[in-house]
């Protein structure tokens, strides 16, 4: 690795003079190259830690062992090493977007299988329970008031889920989606009541 101390063996005449037009010409490339890769690593951060965590530790490695180089005004190593430190930085730029948009594919296509079947259990076990509502006796085995208070709970929790997904907060929406499916569940079970896709 070259750095400032590469013209150790030139005679004494000079030295000077030489060392300080070379770092003078090797530090401006060299900050230039940092920024460029700090500016990266800056639009790249947020994403990269949430979605390839330990390939954003790997990288800080790097530019923190770069940065040290600058630091000690090894401007050389720098402009040594910035090339492969900044197409790191774009590769992890990359796998970030991509995990997001797998995971983002991913939550899509779990909320479209949720809104095709909760709202038509709601509906199911909406209609059963207006039925049985009806009769002055239950049947035996039902529990009407359980399968009523799970109903009001998943249409609530649909509800909410829906608002959440219209503000674009997907992973909420999900979660509450999914408990009012636990919900609508409950309430059939108590109705004794089978719901359309579920494993019984």
């Amino acid at each position: 690795m070259k750095s400032i101390h590469c013209f150790a063996n030139l005679p004494v005449f000079g030295i000077a003079a030489l060392l300080l037009t070379a770092c003078a010409n090797q530090m401006a490339p060299a900050k230039q190259a940092l920024d460029e890769i700090y500016n990266v690593e800056i639009a790249t951060t947020a994403d990269a830690s949430k979605y390839v965590p330990d390939e954003m530790v790997s990288f800080h490695k790097e530019i923190g062992d770069l940065q040290s180089s600058y630091d000690k005004q090894d401007y050389a190593a720098v402009l040594a090493h910035a090339p492969a430190v900044l197409a790191d930085a774009k590769n992890l730029a990359a796998a970030a977007a991509a995990k997001k948009g797998e995971i983002a594919k991913a939550l899509e296509t779990e909320w479209s299988g949720l809104a095709a079947s909760l709202p038509q259990w709601i509906t199911t076990v909406k209609d059963r329970v207006e039925v049985l509502s009806k009769p002055k006796r239950v049947p035996k085995g039902i529990d009407l008031a359980a399968a009523k208070s799970g109903l009001a709970d998943a249409t609530d929790g649909w509800a909410r889920a829906q608002g959440a997904k219209a503000s674009g907060e997907v992973d909420s929406a999900i979660a509450t989606a999914k408990a009012g499916k636990s919900k609508i569940e409950v309430a059939a079970a108590a109705l004794k009541l089978e719901l359309a896709g579920t494993d019984k």
